[in-house]
């Protein structure tokens, strides 16, 4: 049993992992937190419900990224890069009005019923596992987590791209002047911060159930797990997500009543013992 809880703390870490990744990278470029994170995860969740109606789970997957990764570019465009210079406190209240304003369109569209998706065929069912049955589809989001954490890893420590990316969450200014398109490298993180809240509500929807406060609740665990894994720091974001997962979800076995204080039991630790969080500062 603890085995079956162990493994299903990767795979709501690796939801953790994949949503706190895409936070983290927008805070380390525009000093900004992302409160509107949430609201994209329901969306991402929302459009891979449409897309596997009338195509499958599988094109759900590749759609929903990129509707929020298109919706992110809006976002860029619209209000954080035109509100750069203004404070980021200011900036970050606009981005949780945003948020507010989302769920109740959402609710417009779709209602308030819950909603459901089903997996595709291959990866329903369960496997064995070291002799503990568990679902197949479970496995496929640890398994689908830890590609992208070290694809995306890869691609800001050994391409030019995240090499840009990275200079320029360090110094904007100094990167600017060297020859970074700072407005380039911005557009493109937040695209790919959204695209992963996108995939991250996708992977969701045959996890949990689809309803429009659903980003509410994983925001605010997921908003944790980017202060222990140190602000900005998308390597230590993936390892936050992944043990406030497996240590939500083992806890709820000795300790069902506190489990949902497993989260706030972890920032307490953090600022305590490491204020700058698991990884210090850097983005990756």
């Amino acid at each position: 049993m603890i085995f079956a809880q162990a493994l299903n703390g990767l795979a709501l870490g690796a939801l953790f992992m994949i949503l706190s990744s895409g936070l983290a990278m927008i805070y380390g470029l525009r000093g900004v937190m992302n409160f509107a994170h949430g609201a994209l995860y329901t969306l991402g969740a929302y459009a891979a419900y449409e897309v596997s109606r009338v195509s499958s789970f599988w094109v759900a997957l590749v759609a929903a990224p990129l509707l929020l990764a298109a919706l992110g570019g809006v976002l860029e465009l619209t209000i954080l890069r035109r509100l750069q210079h203004r404070d980021h406190m200011e900036v970050g209240l606009i981005t949780f009005g945003l948020a507010l304003m989302i769920e109740p369109v959402i609710a417009k569209i779709w209602g308030t019923q819950t909603l459901s998706v089903s997996p595709p065929t291959i990866l329903q069912g369960s496997v064995s596992v070291l002799g503990t049955e568990y679902p197949v589809y479970r496995l496929a989001i640890i398994v689908i987590a830890g590609v992208l954490a070290l694809s995306l890893v890869a691609w800001l420590r050994f391409s030019s791209v995240g090499l840009e990316v990275r200079a320029a969450s360090h110094n904007t200014e100094a990167a600017a002047i060297l020859g970074v398109n700072v407005d380039r490298v911005s557009l493109m993180v937040v695209c790919v911060g959204a695209a992963l809240a996108g995939l991250g509500g996708a992977l969701a929807a045959p996890f949990f159930s689809v309803e429009p406060a659903m980003g509410h609740s994983i925001l605010i665990t997921v908003l944790i797990v980017v202060v222990v894994g140190g602000i900005g720091s998308i390597g230590g974001a993936m390892l936050a997500g992944l043990g406030l997962g497996v240590f939500q979800t083992v806890g709820a076995i000795w300790v069902p009543a506190l489990a949902v204080l497993a989260p706030f039991v972890a920032l307490i630790a953090i600022l305590i013992w490491r204020p700058t969080g698991l990884a210090g500062k850097r983005l990756a």
